[in-house]
């Protein structure tokens, strides 16, 4: 084994052993008013071996040094994690049980200036936050493939309420389903007319890299936006997100670890590429003849090399 790949692995076990706790501590502490619950500590093998989802999930706050995304979207870490409060002036974090409003200062930065711009530009109150990134990043016990270096953030497509939520509230309540359910479309009956200026709104912030979408919703925001409409461009269909917007930033000037995602394709989207996901091959795909295989899990050693630290660091 390589010395860089053998420092790595011990590393990762120092790690696993300071991370590790005692089988009476494995219960989550008491949640306190105003501040998100901390995640459920994980047992398991050495950190090594250990999926890093396990790690990373089980860190219950920012690693101490400079801010900084490391890695790719859906392979990485965040340093420096920020958290946005859970309430503000136009916008309440959801699901607070999960720790997972963290990210880099400059998606906290972002989201406190574009829930600003939506009642401006809508008659919604404020807006309902979704997960952003772990204390740490890193890959998530559930739920997410990317979200990892602190710069991905869901937006819920339902308005924020006009009150404060409780936070059983935060936890329980639904977001509206926007997609018809024959998939073809967007649901009238929870499709709000000013929908499609919330989300142009947040494509035209020179941070924002991509906004995802179901189809059925971009599909919507062809038909309805007026005016200049270069901003769907950054606006990509893709699989899930029927409830939700899901943001995406550039990496950050004070990253050079980060890797950018290529630019979205040329023009609004509107045409045969959308076209294609309302075909039966999308909306009614034939069952694989044999099952994929899972993939194994990704581990310490899978993210770079800066990531080890982020997690050691105290």
């Amino acid at each position: 084994m390589a010395p860089g790949r053998t420092a790595l692995l011990l590393a990762a076990a120092l790690i696993g052993l300071a991370l590790a706790r005692p089988a009476a501590a494995q219960q989550p502490p008491a949640p306190v008013p105003g501040k998100p619950a901390a995640a459920r500590p994980a047992s398991g093998p050495p950190a090594g071996a250990t999926p890093a989802k396990e790690l990373f999930g089980r860190a219950e706050g920012p690693a101490p040094l400079a801010a900084r995304s490391i890695g790719f979207y859906s392979k990485g870490c965040l340093a420096g994690g920020e958290a946005l409060p859970v309430n503000g002036p136009s916008w309440q974090v959801m699901r607070l049980s999960r720790n997972r409003n963290w990210g880099h200062p400059d998606l906290v930065a972002f989201l406190e200036r574009f829930s600003g711009e939506v009642p401006k530009v809508s008659g919604w109150h404020g807006i309902l936050v979704g997960d952003m990134a772990q204390p740490r990043g890193g890959p998530m016990l559930t739920g997410h493939a990317s979200h990892q270096i602190g710069l991905d953030a869901d937006i819920w497509l339902t308005p924020s309420p006009g009150r404060e939520l409780t936070r059983d509230e935060r936890e329980k309540l639904s977001a509206s389903m926007m997609v018809r359910a024959d998939r073809r479309d967007i649901d009238p009956a929870n499709w709000r007319p000013d929908t499609w200026k919330v989300i142009r709104a947040a494509a035209r912030d020179p941070r924002v890299e991509r906004i995802f979408v179901n189809a059925a919703i971009k599909k919507a925001l062809c038909r309805e936006a007026t005016g200049d409409r270069g901003f769907l461009a950054k606006v990509r269909p893709y699989w899930g997100h029927d409830y939700h917007m899901h943001v995406r930033l550039t990496c950050p000037a004070d990253s050079p670890e980060c890797r950018p995602q290529e630019a979205p394709p040329v023009g609004e989207g509107c045409g045969s590429d959308l076209d294609w996901w309302f075909t039966d091959e999308v909306l009614h795909p034939k069952p694989e003849k044999e099952p994929a295989k899972p993939k194994p899990p990704i581990t310490l050693a899978d993210l770079p090399d800066a990531c080890a630290a982020v997690l050691g660091a105290r």
